[in-house]
């Protein structure tokens, strides 16, 4: 008897034992979200379009107004934030929406954060998906809006640019007109007609130039460019206006040294350093051109450097803009029309390189355009001597 009271006790103990151990799992196990039957969950094909879309996407309950999906794209361009739609604006296109069924498209700019003052550009298109959800897609226009502002600006500049040697031209001629009678009048004013021409055609020259180099790749048919004769061009070419302000031009380049590119552009471009170098030089003064090889970088250094007025710390970093002059009333005397350095910046970076600007008022200016080296003469890097030298020696 003993030994059968023993076994129904240990029976009963692992019966208890293996209910309490079911009813642990069962606690312990997480649980499943239920669907709401109310609210349908996306089908397969309809999750898989959306993924395949281009578009940033996001779709959002109409019962509640819960997101249900969204692409990172919508959270980069935080028009979600956790699981809601992070924008009043958009919600109320959502809510529209929702109350007739009717696509709608709209053009937003939210803030790209909670802080700061950045925005991003959306086109945002709004459509019922089933009875139970919207759908929003947004496309990025932030780029395209910046380039259409930086177009307008640009046709606006050179509209402004080219009023006042067209407007001086025709006030010139009937002056001349009216002065028929007075040989010295006649010639004061043909000469100031001339200046003005001139001024107009290096207008015209360059806004020309700087839209070629918005369209054409200066990398695609690159060919090797030989440095040295690229200067040697430049200062063929600047020496005249140099002459003339008696400004002596000083060059020093590196036998032999190899860039790929367009020969054409980076002659004007280094041309363009160098009619600016005399342009706000003092006569009597030097303006050097000179290259250094920077072999550990894979670089070339083309630097200008002059003996003027120099540029002032504030205007520097908008020295590359177009139409952007440090002195507008000197830039009329000198016929600057504004476009040189923007040219340069161009250039240099459809090169694969950069230009940067060195200057204090007093001690004149250094103008570096660095761009990737494609030889040098000799294996030694010993062989390889650098014709510049350091700042506070060339000042």
């Amino acid at each position: 008897m003993d030994g059968l009271l023993l076994l129904g006790v240990g029976l009963l103990g692992l019966a208890v034992g293996v209910v309490l151990t079911l009813a642990l799992r069962r606690v312990l196990q997480p649980h499943e979200p239920h669907p709401d039957p109310a609210e349908p969950e996306l089908d397969e094909g309809t999750t898989a379009v959306l993924a395949a879309l281009r578009s940033a996407t996001v779709v959002v309950s109409v019962a509640d107004g819960r997101v249900v999906r969204s692409s990172p794209e919508a959270h980069a361009f935080a028009v979600v934030r956790g699981d809601r739609v992070a924008h009043a604006s958009v919600e109320e296109l959502i809510a529209a929406v929702a109350r007739d069924g009717t696509v709608r498209d709209a053009d937003v700019e939210l803030p790209r954060g909670p802080v700061g003052s950045g925005t991003v550009a959306l086109a945002l298109r709004v459509a019922p998906l089933g009875e139970t959800h919207v759908l929003v897609l947004a496309e990025d226009r932030t780029e395209a809006r910046r380039v259409e502002a930086i177009r307008r600006d640009f046709v606006v500049n050179v509209s402004h640019e080219l009023k006042t040697p067209v407007g001086a031209l025709s006030l010139l001629a009937e002056t001349v007109e009216e002065a028929a009678g007075d040989p010295v009048a006649v010639r004061r004013f043909a000469g100031r007609i001339q200046t003005e021409a001139t001024r107009l055609s290096a207008l015209v020259h360059e806004i020309i130039e700087l839209s070629r180099l918005q369209v054409v790749d200066a990398l695609r048919e690159a060919e090797p460019v030989d440095l040295g004769e690229v200067l040697s061009e430049a200062v063929d070419r600047a020496r005249t206006k140099a002459v003339a302000r008696e400004i002596a031009i000083d060059l020093g380049a590196d036998p032999g040294v190899v860039v790929l590119g367009d020969r054409d552009l980076l002659v004007t471009a280094v041309r363009n350093l160098l009619d600016n170098a005399v342009a706000y030089s003092d006569a009597g003064t030097r303006v050097a051109v000179g290259t250094s090889v920077r072999r550990e970088q894979g670089l070339v250094e083309v630097a200008v450097v002059d003996q003027g007025m120099g540029i002032p710390a504030e205007a520097q970093p908008r020295l590359f803009e177009r139409f952007y002059r440090v002195d507008p009333a000197r830039s009329r005397d000198t016929g600057g029309t504004g476009l040189g350095l923007s040219i340069v910046k161009h250039v240099a970076t459809d090169h694969g390189g950069d230009v940067a600007v060195w200057s204090e008022p007093g001690r004149g200016s250094t103008f570096t355009i660095r761009l990737p080296v494609a030889h040098v003469p000799g294996d030694d890097p010993q062989d390889v001597t650098d014709t510049s030298t350091d700042e506070g020696a060339r000042r």
